[in-house]
C-alpha cells in the first residue's frame, strides 16, 4: 500500500527520498540497463521512472497521458518533454522546488499506474495493485 500520511507527503524530495519513493511502489525495482548512474525503476519489466540521481540539479523521466503531459509543461517550466524518450508520452521534470513534492509523488505514481495498466490481468493482482489513479487531462494541475 501507498504511505499518504502526512509525514510522507511533507519529506522534501532528495535524491534518496525520490529513489525510496519509487521503490515503495508494489513490485517497482531498481535497474541499470544503460549506465551504473542511470536509475531506471520499472515494473513487471517495464519502466516507469528514470533518473540520475547523482546529478544536479536532480531530473526524473516519466510517463504521462499525452494530453496532460502537453498541459502539464503549458503550466510548468520545470516540466519539459521526455530527455531521449518519446516525447508525446514522457516528461522529464526538473525537481528544483517550484512544484510541490506531493504533485511530483502523484507523477510518479500516475507514471507507475499507466505502466501496470498495461500488464496483463494476472501480473497487476500478484502486485496488489489498488487501481487506476491516473489524473486525465481537464484536471487541477
Amino acid at each position: 500500500m501507498r504511505d499518504v500520511t502526512p509525514a510522507a507527503q511533507n519529506v522534501r524530495m532528495t535524491p534518496d527520498t525520490l529513489k525510496a519513493f519509487c521503490l515503495s511502489l508494489n513490485g517497482a525495482v531498481e535497474t541499470f540497463p544503460f549506465s551504473e548512474g542511470l536509475s531506471v525503476f520499472k515494473v513487471g519489466g517495464k519502466v516507469f521512472a528514470l533518473t540520475a540521481l547523482g546529478d544536479e540539479p536532480l531530473k526524473v523521466s516519466l510517463k504521462c497521458d499525452p494530453e496532460l503531459a502537453v498541459q502539464l509543461r503549458e503550466k510548468h517550466p520545470c516540466i519539459v518533454p521526455g530527455w531521449h524518450l518519446n516525447k508525446r508520452h514522457w516528461n522529464t521534470v526538473t525537481i528544483d522546488g517550484s512544484l510541490p513534492d506531493a504533485m511530483l509523488r502523484e507523477l510518479v505514481e500516475d507514471s507507475y499506474d499507466l505502466i501496470v495498466t498495461q500488464l496483463p490481468r494476472k501480473q497487476q493482482l500478484t502486485l496488489d495493485w489498488p487501481g487506476q489513479s491516473v489524473k486525465r487531462p481537464g484536471g487541477s494541475w
